[in-house]
């Protein structure tokens, strides 16, 4: 069968290719088992030199891999851009994080030395997303292959092309074949290869299909399982200038479409003056967001959904609060003029209203007025998830307050929410992940950590109390 991947500005055809069966991915883990031992067993500094020559391989190609990052995802190209940008970055930050939290250390005691390694885990499964579908897999599968594992890579479905063209660059980096390969296809591709005799999961996408994942290896854990899953993120706009503060919660909910883990979905504001005003500069914001496609000039501030059927489950969501008892603000729409996958932003009122606790993953905002900062604190923290949440603030004693009662794992103050630094760690708790960060902190989840005593002789040690002390017999001369 063939998978055909689409632009979805304009519904062409980007790129098609075989649909990995159960066999083929049986087949691509024992290939990956067999390379695992001669690929472990380089220098890290071997493995390290072939990292950078993909970084510089994806320097030397950068517009056309950020153009197919811009087509196949429909982000603007600018957007694609950055992106493209810390897929390089990645290597040096993998090198640095594995130095410093996975790498080895020997220390004298009085009987020779105490030494720590780390140690590969061996064929890891590795399944991107489409919202980043450069920077969010090569954020495992670079350290994976650092610490001396070798990689079976499944992309979205919905960015295939971006994928091939990630892992032919590792080839011709001098990353083995059977080292690094990718199998093509959807949930049930995905299914067959977390079937197969895997060591290792490392897994960006929804919350849902963590669930199923943390049930799949419950009984396996030997697996090692690394998830960066969603969130139904907060961010509280308490005080300062309303317009700059806006300005922040554009960026933080609306920015790729809302297509990002980190969005802000739910903006916390006072009730009264202030609270409206900043709903109100938001709106004035909003109303000059340029929506269009990748190839627009000038270019726009966001692209289309991934599809026409995430457009129309955007839709339905809002159909969904509305018919809860929210007020729209500013009402998300189909655009006609574009392809189906295109909407505008959306801003609904859901103060009093019991709303459910989902992430949507669109630029749908939904605002709730509180009566006090206490309130502002219970409702942020009113969620299952806990991937990112932002302050709007110029009060100190706020921030202390806020970031010690937040419970997420990236909490930002006046930045939008969707920043995060790859010199960090990222990830969440809650739903929102399984205590396994990525970003700086990927080095941890690839490779084990290996303690040890070590003596360079056969000496004799100290009896322990009960234990019959060593007596050193003379040998026995002719009688």
């Amino acid at each position: 069968m063939i998978l055909i991947s689409t632009d979805p500005a304009l519904g062409e055809e980007l790129w098609r290719g075989e649909l990995a069966s159960a066999g083929t991915c049986v087949a691509a883990v024992e290939r990956a088992r067999r390379a695992f031992p001669e690929w472990s067993g380089r220098p890290t500094a071997e493995r390290l030199a072939i990292l950078e020559a993909y970084a510089a391989r994806l320097r030397d190609v950068a517009e056309d891999v950020a153009l197919r990052i811009a087509r196949e995802t429909g982000k603007p190209l600018w957007e694609a851009r950055t992106e493209l940008s810390a897929m390089v970055g990645k290597v040096a930050l993998a090198a640095a994080a594995m130095a410093e939290r996975a790498g080895q250390r020997v220390s004298p005691t009085d009987f020779g030395s105490a030494t720590l390694e780390h140690r590969p885990h061996g064929v890891m499964a590795v399944l991107g997303p489409y919202n980043f579908p450069g920077h969010l897999p090569n954020g495992h599968i670079v350290p994976a292959l650092l610490a001396g594992n070798c990689v079976v890579f499944k992309p979205s479905e919905h960015t295939p092309w971006v994928g091939e063209t990630m892992v032919e660059l590792l080839h011709s980096a001098g990353v083995p074949r059977d080292v690094v390969q990718i199998v093509h296809g959807g949930r049930e591709t995905g299914a067959a290869l977390l079937a197969c005799e895997v060591d290792g999961v490392l897994f960006t996408g929804s919350a849902a299909a963590g669930r199923i994942l943390r049930r799949q290896f419950a009984e396996r854990p030997e697996v090692i399982l690394a998830l960066e899953l969603g969130g139904n993120n907060p961010l509280v706009a308490w005080d300062g200038n309303p317009d700059r503060a806006a300005a922040i919660v554009v960026q933080s909910a609306f920015i790729t479409a809302g297509q990002r883990c980190t969005c802000a979905r739910r903006l916390i504001v006072p009730t009264g003056a202030y609270g409206d005003g900043i709903v109100a500069a938001v709106v004035e914001r909003m109303t000059q967001l340029t929506t269009g496609a990748w190839y627009d000039d000038p270019e726009p501030f966001m692209g289309p959904l991934i599809s026409a059927s995430a457009a129309e489950a955007a839709c339905s969501a809002q159909t969904a609060l509305l018919a809860a008892g929210a007020r729209s603000v500013v009402p998300l729409e189909r655009l006609d003029s574009r392809s189906d996958a295109f909407v505008t932003p959306g801003l609904v009122d859901c103060t009093g209203v019991a709303t459910s606790d989902q992430e949507i993953f669109a630029p749908l905002l939904q605002v709730v007025r509180v009566p006090d900062f206490d309130a502002a604190l219970a409702e942020a923290n009113r969620t299952r998830f806990g991937l990112a949440a932002g302050l709007i603030s110029d009060d100190d004693r706020l921030w202390d307050r806020f970031r010690n009662a937040t419970r997420a794992g990236v909490v930002n103050r006046n930045r939008p929410t969707t920043g995060a630094s790859g010199a960090l760690p990222f990830g969440g708790v809650g739903e929102s992940g399984n205590h396994r960060p990525s970003g700086y902190y990927a080095a941890d989840y690839c490779a084990y950590p290996v303690a040890g005593l070590a003596a360079d002789r056969v000496n004799a040690i100290a009896a322990l109390p009960g234990e019959r002390p060593l007596v050193t017999v003379a040998p026995i001369g002719p009688r």
